[in-house]
């Protein structure tokens, strides 16, 4: 496949937390991610991946954990990727879209697929584009060297959503499934668990939105985050991604992995969840 056009320089969102969350160098952020992949062999699942959930902290506490997500689709033949993440810093309504030209990491420039941005944007109201809501956000960046590592070459549509509630989740995931529905692009849901709780509280609530994954159940998955018996700072993402998944032809889902900040720090009074995950269509399954 001939590598997409580079964009014009002035539409490139420059890279905010490489040398914070991952390195600047690009041969040593290279050897990195080639290392957590390569402590991973890819689980067998009962079908094709449609979309993943990885963590976004920083790579010495998630990135391993990352690793059993990427590592799944590694090398697949995905050419479009739509990540879905949280806003940290930036409060406004709905979702917002990057229409525009590219990210950019120490790995190199990865262009976004306008065509469907807009085709996505287009499909409600409430999908917008809010430069604020893209230009300090990690949750979406961390992700992107992963999927460089991993698929060499793809076009991207980055999404940053505002509201997480049930109705902007049900809204984003019509309009990412009308869109994307016979394109095979590869979904990404980007979040944290649980934060700063002891390492016994953060299983007892992690555990929950594990269960949720598993079941494939992302209504479930909205009420148990909506109930406060489960947290995750990326939920609406996860829960919109699994809805979307789901109507183009997924059928289940599988955690790969679980950990937290603890097993890395030592620290277990304080600790962050993470989750790798994938959603899969099971063989013999239509996409309608």
């Amino acid at each position: 496949m001939c590598p997409p056009e580079l964009p014009s320089p002035d539409e490139i969102r420059p890279p905010v937390v490489a040398g914070q969350f991952y390195s600047d160098d690009s041969d040593a952020l290279s050897s990195e991610i080639d290392g957590y992949l390569g402590r991973v062999s890819p689980e067998t699942l009962p079908g094709e991946v449609r979309a993943l959930i990885a963590p976004h902290a920083g790579y010495f506490f998630s990135g391993q954990v990352a690793a059993y997500a990427y590592r799944q689709i590694q090398d697949r033949p995905f050419g479009d990727v739509v990540v879905v993440a949280p806003s940290h810093r930036a409060a406004f309504s709905g979702a917002s879209i990057y229409h525009q030209g590219g990210y950019r990491t120490p790995l190199g420039v990865v262009p976004v697929n306008v065509s469907l941005a807009r085709d996505i944007m287009e499909r409600s109201d409430r999908l917008n584009f809010y430069p604020q809501a893209h230009a300090l956000e990690h949750s979406l960046e961390v992700q992107l060297p992963f999927l460089q590592r991993a698929l060499k070459t793809f076009q991207l549509v980055p999404v940053i959503m505002g509201d997480q509630d049930l109705t902007t989740c049900r809204m984003l995931a019509d309009a990412l499934a009308a869109a994307a529905r016979e394109s095979g692009v590869l979904l990404v849901a980007s979040t944290d668990l649980s934060h700063y709780r002891s390492e016994d509280q953060a299983r007892a609530l992690d555990g929950t939105i594990l269960e949720a994954v598993d079941a494939f159940d992302p209504e479930g998955l909205q009420e148990i985050l909506r109930t406060g018996r489960g947290e995750a700072c990326g939920g609406g993402p996860m829960v919109a991604v699994m809805m979307a998944a789901r109507k183009m032809g997924a059928t289940g889902g599988r955690v790969l992995r679980y950990a937290t900040s603890g097993e890395v720090s030592g620290d277990r009074r304080n600790v962050v969840g993470y989750m790798a995950a994938a959603i899969y269509r099971s063989q013999g399954e239509s996409a309608g």
